[in-house]
């Protein structure tokens, strides 16, 4: 192609149009080829690290944190006052917003995506499934049709019958989907999924389709550039998810062949050219266990987990996105493409695995990431995790020659991270990864559901958990003796400690003993301990003649502590008050579980419920929470508003009891 045939659209500064992880990572590339980046900001993501890092940073945000990074006219004013010719969406917020692809083009900025059609084409789930059955791709049976109705609805589903899957038309990450296992169930998973719907992307539609049982989700990443060109760069398997969100993703996938990847991306490079695709996209699918696909969407943007196919390829996706945005030809060719090893990312997550993955916010006290492994994140030590987001906080990336290599470097930078503070997922995704199902290659999507007691077994070492946590707190009190004293002649009594360690409180004998070593007696059992080096946020110590160390942090009766791998956060109970039953909704009044915000008061003053009953709904970092009345009786107060944000722990809903 000679020089005169190329359609350039060269740009010089780069406005990323996102925030946190993905912001720094686009910006590390675009720096690498020279261009100046810009960051945009709420209210909420003032001290962020993303705005530091940038060559300029523009506010876009007052009092919704999450909707100001949806404001397409506060975006395009901040590219235009900062001097930026281009704009990068990121993913999520408005990467696959047609409306926004259109603002750009009509401001005169290079959009780095697919065009405003594109978009249209196949970010819609609706349209994109018609396109794909138009084209011989085999879909998965289902109702997209444009009568939303709920009669309509109710009767697509009961033609398609149970399982049935209801997704939102618009986005992605799982939002604005209900598996439906119970006829009974449809109407308000219907309800609900319209809701988080339009709470997430502004549209409430949704299309319905039948559930396969046990599937893998498999995923094609694609490139195209104006000039016709496109080729694949192979699949993930995304299958380990909870919530219809990915949390584990590996490439090359377990179960796929050569020949099926050769089919799978045959099938996703002619559609893009169908459409004259530009730019980076994924076509997902659903794999059965016969061997048979199912194209279920396509994601028109640069895609969470597109660390694992860049080191597969060697190739860096970023900066494909950039060049074929100014114009660039793709300069690849398929038979150019080669896989290399086998990569693994987890997505470490703010939340709470043992309470249903429940978002959590707050500051980070401790955050230190691991070496020898790739990691993509936007925090340090004391920044602040809002509850206006999604809950993931971090990627980490292993690559190895295979897949048994990428899996043990990946266990071994999560047992070395250190995120204290803020309770994340960090012990669950080791638990899966340890998984003889995963290990073997066999996780489907029903992975979680199926071994999820086994993933949140309690650990086996229980009791020495509680001993070494009791030690700590003894040790770091600054009335305790020093633990260099030694030797003493002095009489020794117990001190009985009760603490927490997330599942039940322990009481724990702990006795400085006349060698200088103690000894902590928990359940029945004794364990000594002797202790080596004593820092600010470490020990190393001795006990049943092997010398072991630990992280920790102490902030006033919490601890954290990092040992073999588990992060553990440890209570002080041993001067607070006993439990009472306020804390279950117990005493009639139900409490906001984490910070978010009011989508939806279910009750109303004077009414009837049962205990169990749905009373209100609560929004957090893009998930809907659904609390329900801790008694049976009558609704005597709402204490919130839709639309209100509230609290961790406050009172939202009073019950006098029946």
């Amino acid at each position: 192609m000679s020089g005169t045939e190329l359609k350039r659209t060269p740009f010089f500064k780069i406005l990323i149009a996102n925030r946190g992880e993905i912001a720094l990572r686009i910006m590390r590339t675009a720096r690498r080829l020279g261009y100046g980046v810009v960051a945009v900001y709420s209210d909420a993501d003032r001290d962020a690290l993303h705005v530091r890092e940038a060559d300029q940073a523009v506010r876009i945000g007052e009092a919704q944190p999450a909707q100001s990074y949806l404001r397409i006219d506060a975006i395009i004013a901040a590219a235009k006052t900062s001097g930026a010719s281009a704009i990068h969406p990121g993913y999520g917020f408005l990467a696959e917003n047609e409306d926004f692809a259109q603002a750009c083009r009509d401001a005169g900025l290079v959009f780095i995506g697919p065009s405003p059609e594109a978009i249209r084409a196949m970010g819609n789930k609706a349209g994109a499934k018609d396109i794909m059955q138009k084209a011989g791709v085999p879909i998965v049976p289902g109702y997209q049709g444009a009568d939303q109705s709920d009669a309509t609805m109710l009767a697509e589903a009961r033609k398609i019958g149970v399982p049935v899957m209801i997704k939102a038309v618009a986005g992605g990450g799982g939002r604005g989907m209900r598996l439906v296992t119970d006829a009974a169930a449809f109407p308000d998973a219907l309800r609900n999924a319209r809701s988080e719907a339009q709470g997430a992307f502004g549209d409430p539609a949704v299309i319905l389709e039948r559930a396969i049982v046990n599937p893998r989700h498999i995923e094609i990443q694609v490139f195209g550039d104006r000039y016709g060109n496109a080729i694949h760069l192979g699949e993930r398997d995304c299958s380990v998810q909870r919530r219809h969100q990915k949390l584990i993703e590996e490439a090359p996938s377990p179960k796929v062949t050569p020949e099926l990847r050769a089919r799978m991306g045959a099938v996703a490079v002619a559609a893009v050219k169908s459409i004259g695709y530009e730019g980076a996209g994924t076509l997902e699918f659903l794999l059965d266990p016969g061997g048979e696909f199912y194209f279920m969407e396509m994601n028109t943007r640069l895609q969470v987990e597109h660390p694992v196919t860049e080191a597969v390829t060697g190739l860096d996706l970023v900066e494909l996105q950039l060049r074929i945005a100014a114009g660039e030809p793709l300069g690849l060719r398929q038979e150019d493409v080669k896989f290399s090893g086998h990569a693994i990312e987890v997505r470490l997550c703010s939340e709470d695995a043992n309470h249903d993955f429940m978002p959590q916010s707050g500051t980070m006290a401790l955050w230190q990431m691991p070496d020898g492994v790739r990691v993509e994140h936007a925090l340090q030590s004391g920044s602040e995790i809002p509850p206006f987001y999604d809950s993931m906080i971090a990627k980490i990336i292993s690559h190895g020659a295979d897949r048994s290599e990428a899996r043990g470097r990946l266990i071994c930078g999560l047992e070395q991270t250190a995120a204290f503070g803020v309770t994340t997922n960090q012990g669950f995704l080791i638990s899966c990864l340890r998984h003889p199902g995963f290990a073997k290659g066999e996780a489907t999507t029903a992975f979680i559901g199926n071994h999820r007691d086994e993933l949140l077994a309690p650990r086996a070492n229980a009791n020495a958990e509680a001993a070494l946590a009791a030690l700590l707190l003894y040790v770091t009190n600054p009335h305790a003796p020093p633990w260099r004293s030694g030797r003493s002649l002095a009489a020794t009594f117990p001190l009985t400690m009760r603490i927490d360690l997330g599942h039940g409180a322990h009481e724990v004998d702990i006795v400085r003993e006349r060698d200088g070593g103690y000894a902590a007696a928990v359940d029945g059992s004794e364990l000594r301990f002797e202790i080596d080096e004593l820092g600010r946020d470490a020990i190393r110590f001795r006990t049943d003649g092997m010398m072991e160390s630990a992280r920790f942090l102490r902030d006033g009766d919490c601890l954290y502590v990092l040992h073999r791998g588990a992060t553990i956060a440890v209570r002080d109970l041993t001067l607070a008050a006993p439990a009472s039953a306020a804390a279950a909704g117990g005493d009639g009044k139900v409490r906001a579980a984490m910070n978010g915000r009011v989508v939806a008061v279910l009750v109303k003053p004077g009414e009837q419920v049962v205990a169990g009953q749905p009373v209100m709904t609560l929004e957090a970092m893009k998930m809907e929470h659904v609390h329900m009345a801790g008694v049976a009786g009558t609704v005597s107060s709402i204490d919130v508003a839709e639309g209100e944000q509230v609290t961790t722990g406050r009172i939202v809903v009073e019950i006098a009891a029946a």
